[in-house]
């Protein structure tokens, strides 16, 4: 039952509605990119993540800043995954479809299992606009959605009608109605609705009337849901048994800025981001800019090359420097990296991929980059690479890219992708003063080994071999680098060949000797004979696969890799023990070809490059089929 709030707010009465309880639910929002359904479904977002719920999310949109209005390839989505129990993926298949415009529902209605539901905002189904996408009838008027519970929602209509009065034109007044399916959403799944008050009119301080008009067509779709008579019944999905802390939504890209800040903090460094604005990377420059209180730089540079001219640069003066981009941008910096592995620098370099090749799909993950992150440098040219398994670990991987990266003086490469960057989950925030102490002690005295009371800049750590790191201008301590070979221990320029032999063997010695945590393995039964191994972003999905595998009284086994180079020393004695191994990759099989080259190990690829994640669903009946050869052998 609501209350009055005087006509502004939530109406006086309501009709009783059965309330169902769920353990889950997948809702998507899908409309034109200019709609509004990102902000609507970070919003819903926001709201399941302070009602304590466990979720994942999946951001859709086109890489055109205004795609063709009406269109499919305009067509932007936002899908969230909230439920009472830890859950892995932002879902397969959406319960809940809320379209705005025909292009909507032809672009998403393939992934609507029979029975679901579809809000549909019937004000867009005009004749022109059916047209446009290929339809030659109405498809709310024909049979086209006979399999679903459709509920037709003038939602145009009814947002302009709630704010009538208001000042605003039809146009300005129209375009609230992503508030208005947000309100009647939060209706149906009981979700609270202070928060999104409170950000909309945070988000328009500077238009008042904007943000009085979004909150009361908020409140319409609140209110509507609470009066008609087309919705029957309401849902309630508990909150989730999480471990116990505090906890804040966060997307990949968020968290590997907070990662970032927090090395600089751990190390006691300042960091510098040097970058250029990249799909889908520029997130982590918009945030780092936020927090110079830190000691943190960002500076937007000309060009990629430019960006990672000024990192290695910070890096060089004493300071973390940081790059960011995503594969294109890593094919303009490979000349730089090779630098930074010449001069021993530490530096970051977070990939973000994409799909590929060249321009590819700005907007759409893949996981493409592995071979391109290995080898993509001239000569032999080695360094460490991580990949973080979900948006929050993406944190967790930046601090351990900067302890790397500090501790054996490397370039160290990132690779997360599209899907944990624009992706949110629930993240435990931790304690500042149980993270890694990343503390490094630079050079402050000569250590010429003959004596001369010189300074040597390739004088390296017995246990680490990383060479000295000083500060320029300390006294004492004046030497020249570049990217022409080193003479060990002097840093000389040196064209002997025995002496290029042994440094190119020092550098990789120094990248395979990095200590790395060995690969853990998700064995329940113990007697798997299948090992599913992964990284990246799959995680989720292979995990997910992996536990509907198990419900049928199946064994597997799950793996996942989040050091690339070096592997973790008991990968082989781990992929020894099993059968079979499969790798589910979204790319055409470069963690596999690495496996069977070094290991010699059969390793079966399913591979994927479609601009989507992996479907449980879909690993499920793949990790059930090799299971089932392997037992038939």
């Amino acid at each position: 039952m609501s209350t009055s709030t005087n006509g502004n707010g939530v109406l006086s009465a309501s009709r009783p509605t059965e309330v169902a309880k769920l353990d889950r639910v997948v809702i998507r929002f899908a409309g034109d990119s200019g709609d509004g359904m990102q902000l609507t479904g970070d919003r819903f977002t926001s709201e399941a993540a302070a009602f304590g719920n466990d979720l994942a999310t999946l951001p859709n949109f086109p890489a055109e800043i205004r795609a063709p209005q009406g269109t499919i390839p305009g067509v932007s989505s936002f899908q969230v995954h909230f439920a009472d129990y830890d859950i892995l993926t932002p879902g397969d298949r959406p319960d809940v479809l809320v379209v705005m415009n025909p292009a909507a529902l032809k672009a998403n209605l393939r992934d609507v299992p029979a029975g679901g539901t579809i809000i549909v905002n019937t004000d867009e189904f005009t004749k022109r606009n059916l047209t446009k996408v290929g339809y030659g009838s109405d498809p709310l008027e024909d049979d086209t959605l006979s399999a679903f519970q459709v509920h037709k929602v003038a939602m145009s209509t009814l947002t302009q009608g709630a704010l009538e009065g208001t000042g605003l034109g039809k146009k300005d007044a129209e375009r609230c109605k992503n508030m208005f399916a947000l309100g009647l959403l939060s209706w149906m799944y009981h979700r609270p609705t202070e928060g999104t008050e409170a950000f909309l009119r945070e988000k328009f301080a500077k238009k008042p009337d904007i943000a009085e008009a979004n909150i009361l067509a908020f409140r319409a779709g609140w209110n509507y849901g609470e009066t008609t008579e087309s919705f029957a019944t309401t849902y309630e999905v508990a909150p989730a048994k999480l471990d116990k802390g505090t906890y804040r939504q966060i997307t990949g890209n968020t968290a590997l800025a907070y990662g970032i800040v927090a090395a600089g903090q751990r190390a006691g460094l300042p960091v510098l981001l040097g970058t250029y604005p990249i799909t889908p990377a520029s997130d982590i420059l918009h945030e780092l800019s936020r927090h110079k209180n830190f000691g943190v730089i960002t500076f937007q540079a000309e060009d990629e090359i430019a960006g990672i001219g000024a990192a290695l640069g910070a890096s060089y003066g004493g300071a973390l420097g940081v790059t960011s981009t995503s594969g294109p941008g890593i094919a303009l910096k490979s000349e730089t990296i090779g630098l930074g592995v010449m001069l021993e620098l530490p530096l970051v370099v977070i990939d973000v991929q994409r799909g590929g090749p060249s321009t590819g799909l700005p907007t759409k993950t893949e996981q493409a980059d592995l071979l391109q992150a290995m080898f993509g440098r001239n000569s032999e040219s080695p360094l460490p690479v991580i990949a973080p398994q979900s948006p929050g670990d993406c944190f967790a991987a930046a601090l351990e890219a900067a302890r790397i990266a500090l501790k054996y003086r490397t370039p160290v490469m990132i690779l997360s992708d599209g899907a944990n960057a624009n992706g949110s989950e629930p993240w435990m925030i931790p304690d500042v003063d149980q993270l890694p102490d990343l503390s490094v002690e630079f050079a402050t005295r000569p250590n010429a080994a003959d004596g001369s009371g010189e300074f040597w800049p390739y004088v390296r750590d017995p246990e680490t071999l990383a060479r000295a790191w000083a500060v320029p201008g300390t006294p004492g301590l004046e030497h020249r680098i570049g990217g022409l070979e080193k003479a060990d221990g002097k840093g000389n320029i040196s064209y002997d060949p025995d002496n290029h032999d042994h440094m190119v063997r020092l550098r990789q010695a120094k990248i395979a000797g990095i200590d790395v945590p060995d690969l853990e393995v998700d064995d329940p039964s113990g007697e798997a004979r299948v090992l599913a191994l992964g990284w990246g972003s799959t995680y989720g999905p292979i995990g997910a696969a992996a536990r509907r595998v198990r419900k049928q009284g199946i064994p597997i086994a799950q793996a996942h890799l989040r050091h690339l180079n070096p592997f973790p020393r008991n990968l082989g004695e781990v992929l020894a023990r099993y059968d079979k191994v499969v790798v589910p990759e979204m790319n055409l099989g470069q963690l596999a070809m690495l496996l069977r080259a070094k290991y010699l190990v059969d390793v079966q690829s399913y591979t994927k490059v479609a601009g989507l994640p992996f479907k449980a669903e879909e690993l499920q009946h793949v990790f059930t089929d090799i299971i089932e050869g392997a037992l038939t052998r």
